[in-house]
């Protein structure tokens, strides 16, 4: 029999765990904000990187002020920079919207060739289990092409987001190794995250990426990562308590979306 201090030491080491690792960790969306807030013009949070990696080791989103793109990979918070440079962000660097799980696959599928993301997200929706679930899809190898995007940073007092779409930089990739981040989330979501696919790109030597326009590539395996928790945490601000939330901002966040038209 364990002695009685070792049974104490041993359990509060266990709780300590627990504490670290939630149980909800593994197969759990968080999400800060909403999308429609960002739509909106809220481009300052309170979040920290180095709080919402704690959260999760896997996801997109973007830095205040609209400063470009953000990409968290393998536990890492990137800041990708209008233009598609890449740095690694300062755990301090704080976040208006951003998404993120621990990433576990539960499934792969096998993409033959694909000649467009609208192919591509085609392709990956027919071979989801369920349309009503969120999940967390990410592919690394080599691309073909993949067109990217960021927005320079701004200043107050803000635009809203659609405005804003038509300064952002269009940077394309070719014959280009790196991974897609990307999500797919349920349509009734809609106001709080991007329904459907939201993709972000990093290359391989963690450089170079941005949101996603388009990509082709010849052959690809899609890792899955099905997600049935969902936490939405609302900022702290007089801002967002006082935006006016109660459009339908479904056109114009297809339009930021897509968003062909920029400077290259």
């Amino acid at each position: 029999m364990m002695p009685r201090k070792h049974v104490a030491g041993f359990l509060t080491f266990l709780f300590l765990y627990l504490m670290a690792f939630p149980a909800h960790a593994a197969d759990h969306l968080y999400q800060y904000s909403t999308i429609d807030a960002l739509l909106a013009g809220l481009y300052d949070g309170e979040l920290t990187l180095g709080d919402l990696v704690r959260q999760g080791d896997f996801g997109l989103g973007t830095v205040n002020t609209l400063d470009g793109e953000l990409v968290v990979l393998d536990g890492v918070p990137y800041h990708i920079k209008a233009g598609g440079k890449a740095d690694v962000a300062p755990d301090f660097t704080r976040t208006p919207f951003a998404v993120v799980t621990r990433f576990d696959e539960d499934t792969i599928l096998k993409l033959d060739a694909i000649d467009s993301m609208e192919a591509m997200n085609k392709a990956l929706v027919e071979g989801l289990p369920s349309r009503n679930s969120f999940y967390a899809i990410r592919l690394d190898g080599r691309f073909s092409m993949v067109k990217a995007r960021a927005i320079p940073g701004q200043h107050k007092p803000y635009k809203p987001l659609g405005e804003l779409v038509k300064t952002q930089i269009i940077v394309k990739f070719t014959n280009v190794e790196g991974t897609l981040v990307g999500f797919w989330s349920p349509s009734f979501v809609k106001g709080i995250n991007v329904p459907g696919f939201h993709w972000h790109f990093l290359t391989k030597d963690r450089t170079r990426g941005g949101h996603v326009l388009d990509c082709s590539f010849t052959g690809m395996l899609a890792r899955v990562d099905e997600i049935r928790e969902f936490t939405l945490a609302l900022p702290r601000s007089r801002d967002f308590d006082s935006v006016d939330l109660t459009s339908d901002r479904a056109k114009e966040l297809d339009a930021v979306e897509k968003a062909p038209a920029g400077k290259q």
